[in-house]
């Protein structure tokens, strides 16, 4: 799809060739990191000897890792430009390598650290050189019961590749080989299913489209449900095992102690999102009406309001829109927003074998940079300023503190970005001048809010009973997956909706599902940006300085930490139901609309 790449202005493409100017730059800097793992090598078994030695091995570990960061990012960016260009792809997969080589060489240092004695380690930690590595080390003992000897360490290490292969295996057969077959589109035209349009028939307003598309897809995944409930379950059984080697109670305690996350916000997520199932009921029945049909079904969940109204919005228009709606951050954000278009940051349009989707990824010596496959419409906008939020996080963080302290946990990764959507949307809202269009945003925000935390905490919900049969030793096969996912669309939507058995089957169509217990996450950030975003428009430039403080805090502190000095406490399932009264009041607003 898309046009050939070399006839999109550059303008409108990302300027990595600032990271790496030439072949000759690349193969410079793997030279460099080949040498600093062959150094790095030099200090196993020693670190206990003397201080030096310890300060060295984590000196020569950290540079080293920050140049392969710069090498990874790169070389993968390059392959995403297009994907069908052999030495891209080439290139990256050596840099693959090379990460698997730095993390068998220094996986000797946990184990060797942890084993040093606590009153030498303390007298070791009197040197100023060792002294920046003081929080570093700290997080490392705050995993002494969970680490391992360094032979078995090593052993992780090697064999951290057939963890992924459930998820190579889901990927290969959903994406590479399902075949699907054609239906009939609004028109009449057959047209042949993909995962791409699916998502358009949903939304087509011809009830039978949407219902074709929806018994052709799962008639699809029905025939390969034995297959994929190998693959999930093998990935839950990966799960556990590293859970249960490295001594968690569970996988969810494992997955969520990296973030120094209890799993008290977790149960709290699922218990405040159980208790506020009436709003969302509420919308599917005003949805119902406003749709003028008698029953709604699974496949109707998706269809706009309206289609009286479409937002046509332009690269060049969305660039403008944004500046407009991020002004609650101040002039420093806004500058920050001005440079990433002016200056390349972001690879704006689709061409032909370019990697699908958008992200931000850069490297620690590297712009934030954005990929996108911008279309002019107000989805590509969204799409746009949320990732922009990212990379403004990305920045901030990176300019704020030293490359070890800067990676943020991923627990707050999404708080930014959906907080910049959160100010688009209250702007769009202020300026829209008809019925059709507030209505429309309406729809679009009840929409944002419905599938990021209603359904995202769902899915937790999936993860969390799924993982609880396999670690009490009940095996999962498609039988007991249907019936758990059937069961929680019941208990979300039986009070509004018709529960098509065909939805039964959903769980073996989510990719994220092989990321255990990563979901939650955009719930919770959900949750969080909505206080934030709401204290920034009502509290003004308080409220903005303590955000900004937050992003700069990259990963020096924990999440929870971190979010309670921005102003909110997601250790509170009150925080969670402060957002979703945001969305009961949506709700009410858009029935408001609709009977004016």
């Amino acid at each position: 799809m898309g046009v050939d790449r070399s006839k999109i202005e550059e303008k409108f493409k990302w300027q990595i060739e600032k990271m790496y100017a030439s072949k000759d730059a690349i193969e410079k800097d793997i030279k460099k990191v080949k040498d600093l793992i062959e150094k790095a090598k030099e200090y196993k078994g020693k670190l206990s000897e003397k201080w030096e030695n310890l300060y060295e091995a984590l000196k020569v570990s950290e540079d080293a890792s920050r140049i392969l960061q710069n090498l990874y990012v790169y070389t993968h960016m390059k392959q995403h430009e297009d994907t069908r260009i052999n030495e891209n792809q080439s290139i990256a997969t050596k840099t693959d390598m090379l990460s698997t080589e730095l993390s068998m060489a220094t996986s000797y240092i946990v184990p060797e650290l942890i084993a040093i004695d606590d009153a030498k380690l303390k007298e070791y930690l009197t040197h100023d050189e060792l002294a920046f590595y003081e929080k570093h080390i700290s997080e490392i003992l705050r995993e002494k019961p969970h680490t391992l000897t360094e032979r078995e360490e090593e052993i992780l290490a090697a064999v951290s590749d057939l963890s992924g292969i459930p998820e190579n295996v889901y990927d290969m057969l959903s994406f590479a080989d399902l075949e699907f077959p054609e239906i009939e589109d609004e028109e009449g035209n057959k047209v042949k299913l993909t995962h791409s349009n699916y998502s358009v028939f949903l939304k087509s307003k011809n009830q039978k489209v949407r219902k074709d598309a929806f018994d052709a897809m799962y008639s699809v995944y029905g025939q390969y449900k034995n297959t994929f409930a190998s693959t999930l379950y093998g990935g839950i059984k990966s799960e556990i095992f590293y859970a249960k080697t490295r001594n968690y109670e569970s996988a969810l305690q494992a997955s969520l102690f990296q973030d120094d996350i209890s799993v008290d916000v977790y149960n709290n997520l699922i218990s405040a999102v159980d208790e506020n199932l009436d709003a969302l009921n509420k919308y599917i029945e005003l949805k119902k009406k406003l749709l003028g049909l008698n029953e709604i079904h699974m496949y109707d969940l998706y269809v706009p309001l309206t289609d009286k109204f479409d937002m046509k919005i332009t690269y060049e228009e969305a660039k403008e829109i944004i500046l407009e709606a991020l002004k609650p951050l101040g002039e420093e954000y806004l500058g920050l927003i001005k440079r990433a278009f002016d200056e390349r940051w972001i690879d704006v349009y689709e061409n032909e074998g370019k990697q699908g989707g958008a992200y931000s990824w850069g490297s620690y010596d590297s712009e934030p940079y954005i990929l996108m496959n911008y279309k002019d419409d107000l989805n590509s906008l969204f799409t746009l300023i949320h990732e922009l939020g990212h990379s403004m996080h990305s920045y901030y963080s990176k300019h704020n503190q030293e490359y070890l302290y800067s990676s943020y946990k991923i627990f707050v990764a999404e708080v930014a970005s959906t907080l910049n959507e959160l100010l688009l949307i209250n702007y769009l809202l202020e300026k829209s001048n008809s019925k059709e269009e507030r209505i429309y945003l309406l729809n679009y925000y009840i929409e944002q809010f419905r599938t990021t935390v209603y359904r995202q905490t769902m899915f937790g919900e999936f993860e969390k009973l799924t993982h609880e049969r396999v670690e009490a030793g009940e095996p999962l096969t498609a039988q007991e997956f249907n019936e758990i996912y059937y069961k929680l669309n019941e208990k979300y939507y039986k009070k509004s909706c018709i529960i098509d058995q065909q939805i039964e089957l959903e769980w073996a169509r989510i990719p994220h599902f092989y990321s255990n217990f990563y979901v939650y996450k955009y719930a919770t950030g959900f949750s969080a940006a909505s206080a934030l975003s709401q204290q920034i428009l009502e509290e003004g430039q308080n409220a903005v300085d303590r955000y900004i403080s937050f992003l700069k805090s990259g990963g020096s502190e924990y999440p929870l930490a971190q979010l309670k000095k921005a102003g909110v406490d997601m250790q509170k399932k009150e925080s969670v139901d402060d957002a979703l009264k945001i969305f009961g009041e949506l709700v009410d607003q858009l029935e408001q609309e609709y009977n004016k």
